[in-house]
C-alpha cells in the first residue's frame, strides 16, 4: 500500500477575460513591433529605400499604338483591302493547318504514349479545344 492514503485534487479555475486580454495584448504589441521595425529599417538604411523609391516614381508609359493591319505584312501598302483580306485568310488557315498537323504528329508519336501529361492534354483537346489545351499539347507533346 501506498503511503499516501488519499489522492490529491488538482484544481483549476479558468478566468477567460484575462487570458483573452493578455492574448489580444501580445498581438497588439506584436503588430507595433513589427511596424516600428519596418520603419527603423525604412528610415535608416538607404539601400533599402532606394530602389523602391526609384520603381515608385517611375511614369507608367503608354502601350505602343497597334499597327494597322496594312502595315504589318511588307508590300500591303500596295495590294488592295480585298487581296489584304484574302492574304489574312490564307495565314489563319496555314496557321490551323500547321497547328492540327502537329496535334497528328503528337497523337501518332509513339513516345508520346507513355507520356502523361501529353495524353491529359490530347484528351482535353479531343473534348473540349481552348487555346491552354492547344498549347499545353504543343508544349508537352513533342
Amino acid at each position: 500500500m501506498s503511503y499516501r492514503t488519499r489522492p490529491r485534487s488538482f484544481k483549476v479555475s479558468a478566468k477567460i477575460l484575462p487570458l483573452a486580454l493578455g492574448v489580444a495584448l501580445g498581438l497588439w504589441l506584436g503588430f507595433i513591433a513589427i511596424g516600428l521595425t519596418l520603419w527603423g529599417v525604412w528610415q535608416f538604411v538607404p539601400q533599402v529605400r532606394e530602389p523602391v523609391a526609384s520603381v515608385i516614381s517611375q511614369p507608367l508609359t503608354a502601350p505602343a499604338p497597334a499597327q494597322p493591319p496594312a502595315a504589318r505584312y511588307p508590300g500591303a501598302q500596295e495590294q488592295s483591302p480585298e487581296q489584304n483580306r484574302m492574304f489574312e485568310q490564307y495565314q489563319q488557315a496555314l496557321q490551323t493547318r500547321q497547328v492540327e498537323d502537329a496535334f497528328d504528329s503528337a497523337e501518332k508519336n509513339p513516345r508520346n504514349l507513355s507520356n502523361p501529361r501529353c495524353q491529359f492534354w490530347l484528351q482535353q483537346n479531343r473534348t473540349a479545344p481552348t487555346e491552354k489545351s492547344r498549347a499545353n499539347v504543343l508544349e508537352f507533346c513533342r
